[in-house]
C-alpha cells in the first residue's frame, strides 16, 4: 500500500470518495480480515490516506468489487505499476473511453480497459 495519495486534492485524476477498510468490509458484507486479504490478493486496491488505507468508492459497485478488477490489477502489476501507479492509471481521463477506465471497467468498457492494461506490459 503506498502513500501518495496522502492529502491530496480531489481533481479529474482522483476518485471523488474513498471508503475505509470498515466500510468496504460493511458493504462487502465480510471480515476486515477479508479485506485485507483482498487488497493482499490483488483484488482490491488501497492506498493511504491521511495515515489509514482507504478505497475508491467506485471500485466498489453495490455488494462486490467490481468485475473485471483484479485483472486490470493483476495486469498492471505484470506492466510493473504498483498500487499508487495503477490506480493513477485507473483514474487518468481518457477521451477515448466513457470517462476513465474505473468508470469503463464499471459501464460496457471493460474490455478495452483490459485490453489497454494488457498493452501496458509491451
Amino acid at each position: 500500500m503506498g502513500t501518495l495519495w496522502q492529502g491530496e486534492r480531489v481533481s479529474e485524476t482522483t476518485p471523488g470518495s474513498w471508503l475505509s477498510l470498515p466500510e468496504v468490509a460493511e458493504r462487502l458484507e465480510l471480515p476486515v480480515a477479508k479485506v485485507h486479504q483482498m487488497i493482499r490478493d490483488g483484488s482490491l486496491l488501497a492506498v493511504r490516506r491521511d495515515g489509514a488505507p482507504q478505497i475508491p468508492v467506485e471500485l466498489v459497485a453495490n455488494r462486490t468489487v467490481l468485475k473485471h478488477l483484479p485483472g486490470v490489477i493483476t495486469l498492471l502489476r505484470d506492466a510493473g505499476y504498483n498500487d499508487d501507479e495503477a490506480l493513477r492509471w485507473l483514474y487518468e481521463s481518457d477521451d477515448t473511453l466513457p470517462g476513465r477506465p474505473a468508470n469503463a471497467l464499471a459501464g460496457g468498457g471493460a474490455t478495452e480497459v483490459k485490453r489497454r492494461a494488457q498493452a501496458l506490459g509491451f
